[in-house]
């Protein structure tokens, strides 16, 4: 019934979600009776998608690039050339012009008064004006077309000393050593003896770099019904798909219980005995298509997003499964960038009104954010699936406003020597009552558990959250400076995982004043550029803030659970930007996965050695990256200085996409080859007391070779 009454409030609210700058269509101008109907404009190249994520020069060193000037909560989907209204317009006034008419009204009157039995002239206002258009003359206008964007990459890396030279039990340190290298830690030896030049020799192997290849084949389909619905989608093939990694005759299946004692319950899966005519994998001779539990975690095709727009008189309605951005992205973020790995999506239900006149935006959005277990079951394919409990789910709530230019007025105000400002707060609100978050088989939400299964593994979790987030952009002439804020503030009533109405760990016996959990945490962005010479020239400046927790060892959380707490604090502090915002190439990006619990500071460089106007361009880039702890206490060194990482890049961008018109964005052929190397420091090296027992850091390096179409 709560959702009920949301879903009856959304619709009866006239402000919404979903920024994408949307606008009622404008109206076509009825010509004057009997003017000629003007000439069709002239065709223009179909619009783009804007550049998400890192789709600039900067970007081909792994760098985030400025949201798209039209998208600050969901990056605007692609504006259509085809159906044109104007020239639908154009063509229905000619069509009433060119109605056959029943001539001067004066004669048909008189020849009516004088002829008694002639049948009455048909009404010459009837098709007379030429705004008038009949049933049959409209629907064959309606044109439904289809549109395809995307990109089609192959990403090769190489990657040295990541581990970077640590000597960790497995599982406990930020970056695993490579399987096939011997070393030892402080519980013994971790040694592979099968190398040398004799099989008999039994020599360590040694081995401190990783390399490989991956690709991905994304499309994101526009389906054009009229000039105010259409429906969109984003498909990926072979998503990331890691090169070679489904040789001819490589199986999984189920497992049927553990080596020690087949009695008990499969647990993953096993790797099948290989045969025919590839029975070992040195005699394997081509590729098998993925199949996710059988030779991979993912299908060969996967869905991502599907979605609807629909422009109402006074704001466009979006919902399905959709994209979810908002400024610089830090907290929700796309992800749609040409070299992206990570996404915000939601399966939401939004509406985006606003006034045009002042480029001020509203919008309300409803998510399902997690809904617990549903009704399905392996043993019945067809039929509806629904949600079987209520008070299990996860409820979000958005709510923006925005002020932003239109790109059209921007760059007029910018080329007159105006400033421009944009802006915008975006708040989100979210709580559970319930959760189930065992992992019994027997009391599990697991797929196609019972109701009374997953009834027995509830726990009372008591979740809420506010998530206030500020944006602002400030352009002049060539100057950009954007920064967004973000704060998480919340309690959680019970961390645990155990079912029961006594399972919890509310009370805190240690300062009874202080039950319960609380969630504090601080994120914030800041990026600055000048563009000279001709824009070849791009110099910027980069800052970012993630609270950290002195509550808490380590900066990036175990593979599971929740981080333990040190002491009686019970307050998650540590904040963590969203994976796809990007700023270097190795420690945030690939060792740490995201910023998290750090601070850092990025200036850069970025130059065009050659830039044609048919959009072919040759450039260089280069950045460095300085880094610390936020909270020293997190850090394995118990130090603040986490690293210094440099990066540089080579681009090339042809001449043959059709997105070359904007020198902002990626089309066609591109590609680009970048190399990072980390020093890292103190904060990621060991205690005081454990140096001189234990190896030293060793430096990082990276090289990556980036191909890629985009269309």
């Amino acid at each position: 019934m709560r959702k009920l009454l949301s879903c009856l409030a959304l619709g009866a609210v006239v402000t919404a979600s979903s920024f994408a700058a949307a606008q009622p269509a404008a109206q076509p101008t009825a010509a004057k009776p009997g003017a000629k109907p003007a000439p069709p404009p002239a065709q223009t190249a179909p619009a783009q998608p804007p550049p998400a994520a890192d789709q600039t020069g900067d970007a081909a060193a792994g760098t985030q690039a400025p949201p798209a000037d039209d998208a600050p909560l969901i990056p605007p989907t692609q504006k259509t050339a085809s159906p044109d209204p104007d020239k639908d317009a154009q063509d229905l006034v000619k069509q009433g012009a060119d109605r056959p008419k029943d001539g001067d009204p004066a004669k048909d009157d008189k020849s009516a008064k004088d002829d008694k039995s002639a049948k009455p002239p048909v009404s010459p206002q009837i098709g007379a004006k030429p705004g008038d258009v009949y049933a049959d003359d409209w629907w064959t206008h309606a044109r439904p077309a289809f549109e395809f964007h995307g990109f089609f990459r192959v990403r090769s890396e190489l990657m040295d000393h990541f581990s970077l030279g640590r000597t960790d039990v497995p599982g406990a340190g930020m970056w695993p050593q490579p399987a096939d290298n011997s070393y030892e830690d402080s519980q013994g030896a971790r040694s592979v003896k099968l190398c040398g030049d004799k099989p008999g020799d039994q020599e360590l192997c040694e081995n401190n770099t990783q390399a490989g290849a991956n690709m991905r084949f994304r499309l994101n389909p526009e389906l054009h019904i009229s000039d105010n619905l259409r429906v969109m989608a984003q498909i990926d093939m072979l998503d990331n798909l890691v090169l070679g990694s489904t040789p001819e005759g490589y199986a999984n299946q189920p497992a049927t219980g553990t080596s020690a004692d087949p009695t008990q319950k499969p647990r993953g899966y096993t790797v099948t005995e290989r045969g025919g005519y590839a029975p070992l994998g040195a005699f394997a001779t081509t590729q098998w298509a993925p199949q996710a539990g059988v030779n991979s975690t993912k299908d060969s095709i996967i869905v991502k997003r599907v979605w609807a727009e629909y422009m109402t008189p006074v704001g466009v309605l979006r919902f399905g499964r959709m994209p979810s951005h908002w400024g610089l992205g830090i907290l929700a973020n796309s992800g749609d960038g040409h070299d992206s790995d990570w996404q915000s999506t939601a399966d939401r239900l939004m509406f985006v009104t606003g006034i045009k006149k002042y480029d001020v935006y509203f919008a309300a959005a409803w998510d399902f954010a997690n809904e617990g277990a549903i009704s399905s079951s392996f043993i019945e394919q067809q039929g509806q699936d629904y949600d079987i409990a209520q008070k299990d789910d996860v409820n979000q709530y958005v709510f923006a406003a925005v002020r932003r230019r239109s790109p059209e007025l921007q760059k007029l105000e910018l080329a007159k020597g105006q400033f421009v400002l944009n802006g915008g707060a975006y708040f989100v609100y979210r709580n559970q009552e319930l959760d189930n978050a065992t992992t019994d088989a027997d009391t599990s939400s697991s797929i196609g558990q019972t109701n009374l299964n997953v009834k027995n593994g509830y726990l009372r979790r008591r979740a809420e959250a506010f998530i206030p987030d500020l944006w602002v952009q400030f352009l002049y002439e060539k100057f950009r400076f954007e920064a967004e804020a973000v704060m998480l503030l919340g309690s959680i009533e019970n961390t645990g995982r155990t079912p029961g109405a006594g399972a919890s760990d509310y009370e805190n016996s240690f300062d009874p004043e202080n039950n319960g959990w609380k969630i504090q945490q601080l994120g914030i962005a800041a990026e600055a550029d000048y563009k000279a010479l001709e824009d070849k020239l791009k110099i910027g400046l980069g800052f970012g803030y993630a609270s950290g927790d002195r509550d808490v060892e380590g900066l990036s959380p175990p593979r599971q659970g929740l981080q333990p707490q040190l002491t009686t604090d019970r307050t998650f502090s540590t904040f963590r930007f969203h994976p796809d915002y990007r700023v270097d190439l190795i420690l945030f990006r690939n060792i740490l996965t995201r910023v998290q619990g750090a601070y850092y500071l990025r200036p850069s460089v970025a130059y065009d050695f050659t830039r044609d106007k048919n959009g072919q361009r040759i450039g260089g880039n280069a950045a460095l990256i300085w880094s610390r702890a936020s909270e020293f206490v997190q850090t394995p060194g118990n130090e603040s200085d986490l690293g210094v990482e440099l990066n540089f890049g080579l681009y090339y961008q042809a001449k043959d996409g059709t997105l070359n018109d904007d020198p902002d964005k990626l089309g066609g052929f591109f590609t680009s080859l970048q190399y990072g190397v980390l020093f890292p420091l103190g904060g990621l090296g060991y205690y005081a007391s454990q140096k001189g027992t234990v190896p030293d850091l060793q430096t990082a390096q990276m090289v990556r070779w980036y191909l890629g179409v985009l269309f």
